[in-house]
């Protein structure tokens, strides 16, 4: 689809390893087989962004977030919620972190940086967009409807997307119920994850 998401959630259950985080940040840009010639805990990164996806689709708490959303948006509610927990967690930041989102930022940003080499193209591209418009902009309601009016033109057939930010606005109490109580959840899926492979990495 093209879309621009997550990508603050994908960052935030990295931790602090370069190139774990590098590969969560490209997991929506590598389709299909993981090749070889990316260092192991790269590709361990891409593989955590696709656990953490199917993670999510699965979960009672995030379906629970989809049905709150107007049925009118269909299938695209699921991308709705991806976008609004984003939003939630850059507006909670505080909660979750002790680190200022904007130090954070510009941490994470470093460490991507310097694994440009292994970034896909359309990926490079667009680290500046991320860091510095779109992720800052994510506290803010109007920063959302902003980056949901983007990715609907990204989308070539017609979606509903344009349309989405007023559904966090009316249901922002329940979402910010079903969030909470999701993330210590994923967070526990992603140490056991990072257990099976690493048993010096800790989140």
């Amino acid at each position: 689809m093209g879309l621009i998401m997550n990508f603050l959630f994908h960052l935030y259950l990295s931790g602090n390893d370069p190139q774990l985080l590098t590969g969560n940040l490209m997991g929506d840009f590598v389709k299909g087989r993981i090749g070889d010639d990316y260092p192991p805990r790269l590709r361990n990164g891409i593989v955590l962004h696709r656990r953490i996806d199917s993670f999510a689709q699965n979960h009672p708490l995030f379906r629970q977030s989809r049905q709150r959303i107007d049925p009118c948006f269909g299938l695209w509610r699921g991308v709705l919620v991806d976008m609004f927990y984003d939003h939630l967690l850059a507006d909670e930041w505080q909660n979750w972190s002790p680190e200022p989102l904007q130090l954070y930022l510009a941490r994470a940003r470093g460490m991507v940086e310097a694994n440009r080499i292994h970034l896909p193209e359309r990926l490079a591209s667009l680290v500046p967009l991320i860091f510095e418009a779109l992720l800052p902009s994510y506290v803010g309601l109007e920063g959302v409807a902003r980056a949901l009016e983007r990715m609907s033109a990204r989308v070539r057939r017609p979606n509903p997307l344009a349309g989405g930010a007023p559904e966090l606005e009316k249901n922002i109490t329940g979402l910010r119920d079903d969030f909470r109580e999701f993330v210590p959840q994923v967070q526990r899926d992603v140490c056991r994850f990072l257990a099976e492979w690493s048993s010096d990495y800790r989140i």
